[in-house]
């Protein structure tokens, strides 16, 4: 009789410059990946036409933001560009705790925060960009953001980019189908790691005993 093994799940960060293309590696890793789940984090930036409170963000005031950070609700959180946001910390250890694992676009704030509270539960990938002209012309092209927004953001990049060396993987987004099928191989080889399955002590246990039977 075939027995499943027990794993607790891990936090998958995915971080980049805005308009690098995280945000679709995350659109596509939760259509084919199992047990994979997003964080869904509280902000107090405005809700975009085309986004669901509740799925895309929680969408609060500062007021209600200001009260989770006294409660120590939130695993972490940021300014980023003028807007708090924050992860909620026990959806977060109970989803873990299920053996789910939580994909997180979040920027390198956040993820020095995680680092400091869950290091054993983080596994960190920095999405770069193929050149600052591609990355300046992504972000005019999806046509979100004012002119004013994107040169913003084009201003901020350079400092993003320098926190590329705190994280686990680095990869270079040429191409997004590529990139994606790099990121799922991260996310499988974390999984299969001996520590996040501590279930194989008693999987190995009742291997050697029914083996013994046999002898």
């Amino acid at each position: 009789m075939k027995q499943s093994v027990s794993r607790r799940g891990l936090m998958f960060v995915i971080s980049s410059p805005s308009g690098a293309g995280k945000t679709s590696i995350v659109h596509n890793l939760l259509k084919v990946e199992d047990d994979l789940v997003k964080s869904i984090s509280v902000t107090t930036r405005p809700k975009r036409a085309n986004e669901i409170d509740g799925k895309d963000y929680y969408f609060v005031s500062i007021k209600s933001y200001q009260d989770m950070l006294v409660r120590g609700e939130l695993l972490e959180y940021a300014e980023v560009y003028g807007n708090f946001y924050g992860t909620l910390k026990k959806t977060v250890f109970d989803t873990l705790e299920k053996g789910l694992d939580i994909v997180f676009d979040i920027d390198w704030q956040g993820t020095q925060q995680l680092a400091q509270i869950a290091r054993a539960d983080l596994v960190s990938v920095f999405i770069l960009p193929p050149s600052i002209e591609e990355l300046e012309k992504r972000l005019k092209k999806r046509a979100l953001d004012s002119e004013e927004v994107v040169n913003k953001r084009m201003a901020e990049a350079s400092a993003e980019l320098s926190h590329w060396a705190e994280y686990d993987y680095v990869v270079i987004n040429n191409d997004l189908n590529k990139s994606v099928l790099s990121v799922r191989s991260i996310l499988q080889s974390e999984r299969l790691k001996r520590t996040r399955q501590p279930g194989l002590v008693s999987f190995v246990s009742n291997l050697r005993h029914m083996g013994q039977k046999k002898e």
